[in-house]
Formats: structure tokens, sequence, C-alpha cells
């Protein structure tokens, strides 16, 4: 992962700081691709009876990952680091893990879950760094965006209790 994630900066001025960040923003690039991919297997392969609610709310979680994808990447970007954006960059990057179809809607649902949790956590870290770096931009950014994973958390959570 240290090799695809080594991007060069460009001319910053605490290279060794904002690598650490782009680093752990480029993870996030990474880990966000994956969930687009792994949302849209869920949003194919949903079968059951809650079908058509979930169809449908996979295809606007997969909507988001994109959207969000970008912003990291964009946010990467202003640091003056690269993103990464290829397949292989995004497969030695990524902490979440690609899998088969699942069997079930549930299964899908929970999946989903442990890996907004999963982000959720490293998000932690990442906004650890910026903060040392006094980077109050990507912090709140990425506070926008675990607010909003705590909601999806929080959803996904009151559904799998059913």
């Amino acid at each position: 992962m240290a090799k695809v994630l080594d991007k060069e900066t460009q001319g910053t001025s605490s290279a060794a700081a904002d690598k650490k960040l782009i680093d752990l923003l480029n993870q996030q690039v990474a880990n966000w691709a994956v969930l687009h991919i792994k949302l849209h297997q869920h949003h194919w392969f949903v079968k059951g009876s809650g079908f058509f609610d979930l169809h449908k709310k996979f295809e606007e979680l997969y909507d988001e990952a994109s959207l969000t994808m970008d912003e990291l990447a964009e946010r990467v970007l202003s640091l003056k680091g690269q993103p990464v954006s290829t397949s292989k960059e995004i497969a030695a990057g990524a902490t979440l893990k690609e899998h088969a179809p699942l069997g079930s809607a549930k299964e899908m649902v929970k999946d989903l879950r442990n890996d907004y949790v999963q982000i959720l956590d490293e998000f932690k870290q990442t906004m650890k760094v910026a903060e040392e770096q006094e980077d109050e931009g990507t912090h709140d950014m990425l506070n926008t965006m675990r607010t909003n994973l705590q909601k999806h958390v929080w959803m996904l959570d009151a559904y799998l209790e059913a």
C-alpha cells in the first residue's frame, strides 16, 4: 500500500506532514471507489420482500459514494497531491474488501453498515492529522462526511433490528 499511496506532493511547504494527510485521504478515495462498486453489486443482486426499497436505496448510496470519492480526490488535488485513480492503485490502497455477491438483503445491509463503521474509524485518524496540520478545510470536510455516515449507520442499524 505504501508504494501506491506514496504519490509525490507538488511543491508543498511541509511535504512530510502534508504527505501523511494526502496518504490518508488517498486511502479514503480508494475506499469510496471500492464502496461504490460494492453498492452497485448490492443494487444489482438484492432480492426479496425489501427489493424495491433497497434497490432504490443502494442506488442513492452509490450516487452519494461517487460524489464523496470525487470530493476527497479534489481535496487531495487542492493539497497539491495526486489522487489514486487506477484500479491497481485503488485495490492496493483500499482497506475495504470486495467480495462475491452476498446471499441476502440483510447480509448486504450488514456489510454496508460495517463498511461505514470502518470508514468512520479511519476518519478519526485522518481528522486528527488534519487538525495537527491546522488544515481546517480538510477537517471540516471530513466532519461533515462523518456526520452523514453516522446517520447512515443509525438508519442501517434500525433496518437490521426488524
